[in-house]
């Protein structure tokens, strides 16, 4: 069924109008959200830019790292105030004398040979001297007859001069017979020292040793000629050992200290580990200015007979330093044409110091001037090294 009804209409509420464009509120709007972009985008920019950064940074610490030359380094060391020198030195016995014949002749025995110990006195030697002897026997009966022709004489003289007071004779004869006695007792007493002369030569035909030592050269035997006017030679060799004289050269930076030196030790390779005392007794006393050393001789008392005349040891002396020293390694030095050198770090960097090393100790040297105990010296450095060249130095355990 159909009918003209109509459905109530509600009214609609008629639209707000719209905002102009350029209104305030849509500018700040606006403002902020390009703002806030811009700063996202710059916070970006950033971060990225530190990123970069921070990325080289560790890339140039690395190439740094690698390109450092890694090295050990050591502090030097203080020494002692009293320095020991060790030097060379040449034992001597204390009395050393070649034995020679006095007269000519054969050799009829020899009684020591090398190696022997004697007493002073003792006979070594005896010559046979056929032809002296018979000098001496001619010169005996040339003094006899001497001494007979100047009895004669005085008688001669005693008879005149008894004449002469009973004016039997003249002046002058008389006068003439004194003289004669005067001229025979000048040929006897001539005589008479020719005889003490070979009787001497004589007793020469005995070879006696003239101090306490032992043989250590033997250079004759039973038979040989013995020329000792002419061509003299060595019959034996004598050294008196129980006493040694040590002879060394001290370097003339030590020379005056060593003037007050008193107990010195000795070493030597024939006897490892032992150790022989003795005393500086005088030195020269003045500088050899061929060597510029001062020659010091040391006594040793050596009545154990351990040391030889001729051996080679070492003497150890005590002297004081002026000053504390400092050491350092022997390995830590480097010899270029510019002088002696160490390499010492500073700052990370290489600083080649000269230096002046004032005694070598073998595995460790002192150094005079150049270094302080603060210093980090470089262990092994290379030849290579170069003045400022980088390193990363890490101290010896």
């Amino acid at each position: 069924m159909s009918h003209d009804s109509s459905e109530a209409v509600l009214p609609r509420p008629a639209p707000s109008p719209a905002a102009p464009a350029d209104s305030p509120a849509v500018g700040r709007r606006a403002g902020r959200i390009l703002a806030l972009v811009a700063g996202v985008v710059l916070a970006l920019i950033l971060l990225r830019l530190w990123g970069h950064f921070a990325a080289e940074h560790r890339l140039a610490q690395e190439a740094r790292a690698h390109l450092a030359l890694q090295v050990v380094t050591v502090s030097p060391k203080p020494s002692s105030a009293v320095n020991e020198l060790v030097l060379p030195a040449n034992v001597q016995a204390f009395v050393e004398a070649p034995i020679y014949a006095r007269t000519d002749g054969y050799l009829k025995k020899w009684y020591f040979d090398i190696g022997s110990r004697v007493k002073k006195g003792d006979l070594l030697a005896e010559i046979d001297t056929p032809e002296q002897d018979r000098q001496l026997d001619e010169a005996r009966a040339e003094l006899a007859s001497a001494q007979a022709n100047a009895d004669l004489a005085a008688r001669t003289a005693e008879r005149w001069e008894s004449l002469l007071k009973k004016n039997a004779v003249s002046k002058q004869e008389t006068d003439q017979a004194t003289s004669d006695l005067a001229a025979k007792r000048a040929a006897a007493e001539a005589a008479a020292a020719n005889v003490r002369r070979l009787e001497q030569l004589q007793t020469y035909e005995k070879v006696y040793a003239p101090f306490d030592g032992v043989i250590t050269a033997r250079d004759t035997d039973t038979g040989q000629l013995i020329a000792a006017m002419n061509a003299p030679k060595e019959l034996f060799h004598l050294a008196a050992v129980d006493r040694l004289r040590v002879f060394t050269a001290v370097p003339e930076d030590s020379a005056t200290a060593i003037q007050h030196a008193g107990d010195v030790t000795l070493t030597s390779d024939q006897f490892p580990g032992r150790v022989f005392h003795g005393k500086v007794t005088r030195n020269a006393g003045a500088i050899d200015p061929a060597t510029r050393t001062l020659n010091v001789e040391i006594d040793l008392d050596n009545r154990a007979g351990d040391l030889l005349p001729g051996a080679y040891g070492f003497v150890h002396i005590t002297v004081p330093s002026a000053q504390a020293p400092i050491t350092i390694p022997s390995n830590t030095l480097l010899f270029r044409a510019q002088g002696l050198q160490a390499a010492v770090v500073r700052n990370g960097r290489v600083v080649l110091v000269p230096v002046k090393i004032g005694h070598d100790f073998g595995d460790t040297v002192e150094v005079a001037a150049g270094l302080t105990p603060k210093d980090q010296v470089i262990l092994d450095p290379p030849d290579s090294i170069l003045d400022g060249a980088e390193v990363e130095a890490t101290p010896a355990k």
